[in-house]
């Protein structure tokens, strides 16, 4: 992270300010100082050039508003941003509210209590509540809209402070000795803060700040801490909430005068002044820190006494009030982003979520992919790939790694440009500084790094992949102790004891080229090692602590930055004598620069780099700058003489909607000197400029322009010297037209300018085919028809299929008439171009394929048959799962495999457990025998499923109709070979069904209607029980005594046993308890439930039938020959009774009345 002061702001007859204050929303600046001094600013960038944006821009002053009310010292100024008010207060305790209007700033509330005065105010995070405490212990918390909530006097006790938690459940007030109470948001007091950071502290301190981030960008990480307190002494904590035991300790060796949280709660600024040695005076600092305590940098302001400061609300600059100035700082943050393949990686925190939202931006095709990453520490990116290094989630246990190391705390994810993981690898070292190569990734902490050789399956199949995620290969990964001395053999290996040892001079940066590794210490020592086999090569000393280290594409020099923003240079194998007289290795270049917080070397150039000083870029060459570029954005690449650069602080301010404006290209001098040459000069004074400031895009450039004017030479030359194979074979081609046109079409279509190439080919075609019409002969018949089909190519080749079908057409390609209709899926034309071939074309095989492709079943037979193919037209019905045709055809075709291919079709479906299907494939093919035979199959399954009673007995009667219609078949067989038709008994359908009616022994066959019959008298035994017919239902359930192997017997008797007790025929009922108590299928317990059920029933009632009638004398007598009512369950003794056509089963001729269709087959009543 880097700062540097931009702008300073003078306040008139230098009245000195107490206070400043940033509105985070809306960006006005509120300052506040004596006599009464309080301005309202307003800075706002004002430029039409689109690429100056952010921190680039310039800014001026658009609202300087004096505000007219305070007479005392203005000491506290606060900002309500919900409801865009300013809340001031002076020395005399004077409280004014202000509000904005129509631009300007008005009194809206005053209020003065005129006994103390005013030391803190502070807004909730919803902006509903003000709590305000007076020096006296006074407290007061207000509403927006002006009423009074609630006062308190805090009795004996000096307030200075007050902070509301993010719900506003807690307040914490500050007291002027330096204690902190908690108290909940009624004023009720809770307990005293433990204040872990004053231990060892001795003499009066002061509270120099309380802030407490509400969380409303998100949080850097789960339970990160939020709430800062700082002591003018220098000692600070930083808290996790109110009663956490266990802060963040820093001590920042300065006297603190105020201290603010940025937007995200990423940056803690501490704002004060410190004592230098060789100074007379303080110097005037702020401190910035992580939430975690770890110093971020320092920015030294001038001026005699800083009294406060403030962040700008995205976090981009920072407001300091020193004596009678606003001083204004730029800050360049530490952004997680990356740049990889034309994706742009970056990371952001959102108040919804706990883990870090990561973005993978294809600026190419303007597409994102969203990841979402707990405990994000960085992101490094390289090549294609990028590497995101995180904490290891705790309750996430992962597997034994390749290296058997259980527990690893890090873990370094290998990610594809559109966020895919390829490879995690667990580590134990804190990934600090991340470095990445085309081949490796290097991971280091203060004490040790580790190198991982990683992988990247490009064209290796699953099978592959496997295998080489399987295979151990040893020495991929290795850790060395910063303070080892490797030699390059294999003396590295996976130890995580090394990284344990400390060391007295920690690592502070690293970076890597494909062989060469840089280890920067904070001591100013800087490590060079070899790669892949980590050797120590040198060791180099500078004289500062290194921040950020980069090396050129040939591994020759090394840039630095150190931790101020000072870039320096040193040449890693320049040989030079030192003051002594030794020779020594390495050499530190005379090129420094201050106030630079990014760059990037080329990529193709060892002696060209780019760098972001404060908001400008600039180019280098051989260490020579060229002129400065306005940006502030971060450099992505720099190749081919052009630099990406990416706006990163203008995509974080909506980052889940890049874009593309955000990425900027800047060409580098010499490449826009080349192309005005030649669009200004020419050709031959701008080849001569290239020749002497050579470089490949360079020579692109001139052969591009060369082939524009045509000139070939020029344009074969420069192609050879960018060493472009494909555009010295053009430039050949070129050469061998002798069409100007052509060439000049051919050009455009180099170019990508396909459509201006269409329309020069088009006007020369068009004057081929004019000069053949007007030709005569049948020569020339056949050449127009060759030109026709030449320009229906042209068109088909460019997928134009309607174009192409008019030409083809006129030339009579039926080939190729059929694969564009086809193409636009016009079956219609298809079908037509089908019917007018002749017989036995030898196109209509392949009409008939693509018919049957999109499943045209009706108009691909008729293409098979027109050529005499009929086994493919039933090939195709049975591919289409048009069995009937499939029959018919082969039927009328005199077919013999038709049976066959019926039963490896069933099979196949049944296979499938597609059961129904085969019925109904079964049923069309009239093989019903079959059908049937799985019909029965599924009714005795739902029947053992014990399912609905209904949906049994409709599949019994769907098996049973099938039965119906095989029996009626057989009939029509037999029929047919009497009367002699031998024409249908010798076809292969009618002998295949005589050999199954041999075969025919099953019990469905003889009683097909068993099933149907036992679950109708069921159902219909229990329709009548419930409806109160107590006799009928008995007479019905008495039938279900036959059907013993369909229904479970225990369900038969205890639904008898039901029936006849409801109807007193105790004496049935008798029998159907000892039925029940004798079955086998019965546990023992289920047997004495129904033992105590007939004690209790038979206890009461005497085990006799009441009525004996002569039906039941009848049904006892076993003469079960009388026909049973199917509507009723009475057996018929009438001789008059209804039967039905299909079932052959009867109803009581005065019951057949109130039917419509038959009660067991549900045929209709005709």
């Amino acid at each position: 992270m880097f700062f540097y002061l931009s702008k300073k702001i003078a306040i008139p007859n230098n009245v000195k300010l107490k206070c400043v204050s940033w509105n985070k929303d809306q960006g006005f600046i509120a300052c506040g100082g004596e006599d009464g001094l309080l301005k309202v600013l307003k800075l706002e960038t004002q430029t039409d050039d689109a690429k100056l944006r952010g921190l680039a821009a310039p800014s001026n002053l658009s609202m300087n508003q004096t505000l007219e009310g305070h007479s005392g010292s203005v000491q506290v100024v606060t900002w309500n941003e919900q409801y865009q008010k300013l809340t001031t207060s002076d020395q005399n305790g004077l409280i004014i509210v202000w509000m904005l209007y129509k631009g300007s700033w008005y009194e809206e509330m005053i209020n003065n209590r005129n006994k103390s005065v005013v030391r803190s105010m502070s807004w909730n995070a919803d902006g509903q509540k003000i709590c305000i405490v007076y020096e006296d212990g006074a407290v007061i918390v207000g509403s927006v809209d002006g009423n009074r909530i609630w006062g308190k006097d805090l009795k004996g006790i000096q307030l200075c402070h007050v902070a509301w938690s993010a719900d506003s459940k807690i307040l914490l007030f500050g007291m002027a000795n330096g204690e902190i109470h908690i108290y909940d948001n009624q004023g009720n007091f809770i307990m005293k803060m433990k204040l872990n950071c004053l231990v060892n502290v001795t003499g009066a301190i002061s509270i120099a700040g309380i802030h407490w981030y509400h969380g409303t960008e998100g949080y850097v990480e789960p339970d990160c801490p939020c709430l800062a307190i700082c002591f003018d002494n220098g000692r600070c904590q930083i808290m996790r909430h109110e009663n956490d035991q266990n802060p963040v300790l820093i001590d920042t060796g300065m006297y603190v005068v105020s201290i603010q949280w940025n937007h995200i709660g990423s940056v803690l600024a501490v704002a004060g002044s410190q004592k230098v040695v060789t100074q007379d005076k303080d110097v005037n600092t702020v401190q910035f820190y992580t939430p975690f305590g770890e110093h971020l940098g320092t920015l030294k302001v001038p001026g005699k006494q800083m009294s406060a400061l403030s962040w700008e609300g995205g976090g981009l600059k920072i407001a300091l009030a020193v004596d009678s100035f606003i001083y204004f700082a730029n800050i360049r943050p530490d952004y997680k982003w990356g740049y990889c393949s034309n994706t742009v990686v970056y990371a952001y925190t959102r108040p919804d979520r706990p883990e870090y939202c990561v973005i993978f931006w294809d600026t190419k095709n303007n597409e994102k992919y969203v990841k979402y990453v707990k405990s994000l520490i960085s992101i490094t990116t390289c090549g294609d790939f990028c590497i995101l290094a995180t904490k290891a989630d705790e309750n996430h246990p992962q597997e034994e790694n390749e290296m058997g190391t259980f527990g690893a705390t890090f873990v370094l994810v290998l990610c594809n440009s559109i966020g895919t993981p390829l490879d995690p690898k667990y580590i134990d070292i804190v990934p600090l500084f991340v470095a990445m190569t085309k081949t490796h990734v290097i991971a280091a902490s203060k004490e040790a790094f580790y190198t991982w050789q990683y992988r990247v399956a490009k064209k290796l199949t699953a099978l592959e992949i496997n295998q080489i995620t399987r295979s151990r290969k040893e020495g991929r990964e290795r850790i060395y102790h910063v303070d080892d001395t490797p030699s390059g053999s294999v003396d590295g290996v996976l130890d995580y004891s090394k990284a344990i040892q400390g060391t007295r001079d920690p690592i502070c940066a690293i970076t890597a080229s494909d062989k060469t590794l840089i280890v920067g210490r904070e001591s100013g020592t800087i490590q060079r090692y070899s790669l892949p086999n980590v050797g120590l090569i040198q060791k180099y000393s500078l004289n500062c602590r290194a921040y950020q280290l980069s090396l050129n594409c040939n591994s020759s020099r090394l840039a630095i930055i150190d931790i101020s923003g000072i870039l320096t240079f040193f040449d890693l194998d320049a040989r030079v004598t030192d003051s002594t007289g030794q020779q020594v290795i390495g050499e530190l270049l005379k090129l420094e620069r201050k106030d630079v917080w990014d760059m990037k070397w080329a990529k193709d150039n060892p002696d060209l780099f780019a760098m972001m000083e404060k908001t400008r870029m600039y180019v280098f060459r051989n260490l020579d700058p060229e002129e400065p570029i306005q940006t502030s954005g971060y450099i992505c690449n720099f190749e081919d003489l052009e630099i990406k650069s990416v706006l990163l602080d203008e995509i974080m301010k909506n980052p889940e909607h890049p874009n593309k404006d955000y990425m900027i290209n800047f060409e580098i001098r010499s490449l826009r000197d080349s192309r005005a040459l030649i669009e200004k000069v020419g050709i031959e004074d701008a080849s001569q400029f290239i020749e002497d400031n050579p470089h490949p895009r360079l020579w692109r450039l001139l052969a591009e322009a060369a082939l524009q004017k045509l000139d070939l030479h020029t344009a074969e030359q420069a192609f050879v010297r960018c060493k472009d194979y494909q555009g010295i074979k053009f430039v050949k081609r070129l050469g061998n037209l002798q069409s100007e046109s052509m060439k000049q079409a051919e050009v455009a279509a180099y170019f990508g300018r396909f459509e201006e190439a269409e329309r020069m080919y088009l006007d020369m075609d068009r004057r081929v085919l004019q000069l053949l019409k007007t030709g005569s002969g049948d020569a020339d018949d056949t050449l127009l028809e060759q030109a026709h089909n030449a320009i229906g190519d042209y068109f088909a080749d460019r997928q134009k299929w309607l174009n192409a079908v008019q030409y083809y057409v006129q030339g009579r390609n039926q080939e190729r008439l059929a694969e564009c209709y086809y193409m636009l899926e016009d079956y219609e034309g298809l079908e037509n171009l089908a019917s007018s071939l002749p017989e036995n074309h030898k196109l209509l095989p392949e009409i008939a394929q693509m018919f049957v492709r999109v499943g045209m079943c009706e108009q691909a037979v008729t293409a098979f048959l027109k050529c005499n193919q009929p086994k493919a037209a039933v090939d195709t019905c049975v591919h289409l799962n048009q069995w009937n045709k499939a029959v018919e055809l082969a039927k009328n075709h005199s077919m013999k495999e038709i049976g066959s291919l019926l039963a490896r079709y069933a099979s196949h479906l049944l296979e499938k457990n597609k059961t129904l299907d085969a019925i109904e494939l079964y049923r069309k093919a009239n093989y019903f025998y079959d059908a049937a035979k799985l019909m029965f199959k599924i009714a005795d399954e739902e029947a053992k499923k014990r399912t609905k009673p209904l949906r049994v007995k409709k599949l019994y009667v769907l098996s049973a109709l099938l039965i119906e219609q095989y029996h009626e078949q057989m009939k029509n067989a037999q029929r047919g070979k009497v009367k002699g038709k031998g024409s249908e008994a010798t076809s292969a359908l009618a002998g295949l069904l005589e050999e199954e009616v041999l075969s025919t022994t099953s019990r469905f066959t003889d009683n097909a209607w068993r099933g149907a019959e036992a679950y109708h008298f069921y159902i219909l035994a229990q329709r009548q029980l419930y409806e109160g017919y107590v006799d009928t239902a008995l007479k019905t359930a008495l039938h279900l005594r036959d059907y013993e192997d369909i229904i479970p017997a225990v369900e038969i008797y205890s639904l008898l046993a039901l029936c006849a007790c409801a109807s007193r025929a105790f004496g049935t009922c008798s029998k159907a308890f000892i039925k029940l108590e004798s079955l086998e299928t019965l546990s023992s317990e289920q047997k004495q439930q129904y033992e105590d059920l007939a004690l209790e029933i038979f206890t009461k009632h005497t085990p006799k039938d009441n009525r004996k009638s002569e039906l039941d004398s009848l049904l006892e007598g076993g003469e079960g020959k009388l026909p049973t009512c199917v509507a009723t369950g009475s057996p018929i003794t009438e001789y008059q009774f209804w039967m039905c056509s299909v079932c052959k089963h009867c109803v009581l001729a005065q019951e057949i009345s109130n039917y419509n269709f038959c009660p067991l087959c549900h045929s209709s009543v005709g």
